[in-house]
C-alpha cells in the first residue's frame, strides 16, 4: 500500500527515458482514467499506446516521455501559457561543515522502511521522492535553501518538527510526515500530493491538480518513473525466486 486510503495505480503508468526527442510547441493536459493527469508538448499514437512528450525545456539527450494506454485517455485539453517556472526548484550540492553522517544504503532503507511503517506509505515512493530530490546525499542543499535527503525547506522542517535537516533519520521522518499531510489533503492522489511537494500546495490548488510549471511536470514524472522501476524490479525478482524455488 502506497498510503491507508490509496490504491496506488499511478505506478501502473509506465514511464521511459527518451533520447533525441524534438520539442514542439503547444501546450495539452492529458487526463487519464486513474485521475492522474500530464501537461503534454506534443502527442504521438504508437499502436494501442499513446506516447506523451513531457517536457519542452529538454529537448536532447534528458528529454522524457510517458508511453499510455490510448483507452486509458478520457480527456485532452489546450492549457493557457505557463507562468515563468518558479525560482525555488533547484539542483541540490553539497554543504560543507555539517557533522551529520551520511548513512549507507543499508540505513538509508531501514530509515524509509520505517518511516513509511510509522505514516503507512510505500517505502519505495519514499525512495522515489529522495532520489528525485537529492540522489541520496543527506548534505545537500538548493539554491533556495532546501535542505538534507529530503529537500525540506527551513519553514517546512520546523513545522514538521525537524530540528536538524542534516541528520538523515530526522529528515526522513519529517519529509515522510509532510508528503502523508499532503497525501490526506489531496485524498490519497499522489500526483497532486508529489506536486505540492515541489511547488507547494498553494500552486496546486491554485491550478486545481499539477501546475503548469515545466520543473514540477518533469518532477512529478521524475518520481513516478522510478517508482514504478523499483516496483517493476521487485516483481521481476519475486519471479526469480519463484522461478529457483520449483
Amino acid at each position: 500500500m502506497i498510503h491507508s486510503k490509496h490504491h496506488g495505480p499511478a505506478w501502473l503508468l509506465a514511464c521511459t527515458l527518451l533520447a533525441g526527442v524534438p520539442c514542439a510547441q503547444a501546450m495539452e493536459r492529458v487526463t487519464l482514467k486513474n485521475g492522474f493527469s500530464l501537461d503534454c508538448v506534443r502527442r504521438e499514437p504508437m499502436g494501442d499506446k499513446i506516447r506523451l512528450y513531457l517536457d519542452p525545456a529538454t529537448a536532447g539527450a534528458d528529454a522524457n516521455y510517458l508511453d499510455v494506454a490510448a483507452s486509458a485517455v478520457v480527456r485532452v485539453e489546450t492549457v493557457p501559457d505557463p507562468p515563468p517556472a518558479p525560482s525555488a526548484v533547484a539542483v541540490s550540492v553539497p554543504t560543507p561543515g555539517s557533522g551529520a553522517a551520511e548513512p549507507t544504503a543499508a540505513e538509508l532503507r531501514e530509515m524509509l522502511s520505517h518511516a513509511g511503517a510509522e505514516h503507512n506509505i510505500d517505502a519505495d515512493l519514499l525512495a522515489s521522492v529522495v532520489h528525485a530530490e537529492s540522489a541520496g546525499h543527506a548534505h545537500a542543499v538548493s539554491r533556495t535553501g532546501a535542505q538534507g535527503l529530503m529537500q525540506l525547506m527551513p519553514g517546512t522542517a520546523a513545522e514538521v518538527g525537524v530540528k536538524d535537516a542534516f541528520v538523515a533519520a530526522e529528515n526522513v521522518e519529517g519529509g515522510t510526515r509532510y508528503l502523508d499531510a499532503l497525501l490526506t489533503r489531496y485524498h490519497d492522489n499522489i500526483a497532486k500530493a508529489l506536486a505540492a511537494y515541489n511547488a507547494g500546495p498553494g500552486a496546486v490548488d491554485r491550478y486545481h491538480g499539477i501546475p503548469p510549471y515545466r520543473e514540477t511536470r518533469a518532477y512529478v514524472a521524475r518520481v513516478i518513473r522510478e517508482f514504478n522501476r523499483r516496483k517493476t524490479q521487485a516483481l521481476e525478482q519475486t519471479k526469480t525466486l519463484l522461478a529457483q524455488g520449483q
